[in-house]
């Protein structure tokens, strides 16, 4: 059974131009891409997608990073999509990724981590549907 998760390309990631060396991990990696776009997250869509984490201390830092320029999500499906996906990002810390995950070759710091991924079924679902109408993801020709 395929399932799906969402793929964030961060503004740290896409102002050092890595969008294509991470898609061609996620396309080595597998996993089928079902849509991509730039976005700029307003400050509203950037708290809402990121609620889960408001009442941490990292959370207005988290929501001004992701505000700070253009991201790229990308939903996507394998089997073990959620699981896959975290495996081939490696570690939210980049100082403990493993070696030739995606936040090991392109992150900065912790907080400067490159990509996003769901952590689970329940959260891609509702990631994707933040950033993906129903349509665009049934128009996948």
């Amino acid at each position: 059974m395929n399932n799906r998760t969402l793929a964030i390309i961060k503004p740290d990631a896409v102002s050092k131009n890595y969008i294509g060396q991470i898609v061609k991990m996620i396309n080595d990696g597998g996993f089928k891409i079902l849509r991509m776009k730039m976005v700029c997250m307003s400050k509203k869509s950037a708290e809402g997608f990121y609620e889960i984490h408001k009442e941490r201390p990292f959370f207005v830092e988290l929501i001004e990073f992701m505000t700070s320029g253009p991201c790229v999500p990308i939903p996507l499906e394998k089997e073990n999509a959620v699981e896959d996906y975290r495996k081939l990002i490696g570690a939210t810390n980049p100082a403990e990724a493993e070696e030739g995950t995606i936040r090991k070759l392109y992150a900065e710091s912790l907080s400067k981590n490159a990509v996003h991924g769901s952590d689970s079924d329940e959260n891609a679902v509702k990631e994707i549907a933040h950033f993906f109408s129903r349509d665009e993801l049934l128009n996948n020709k």
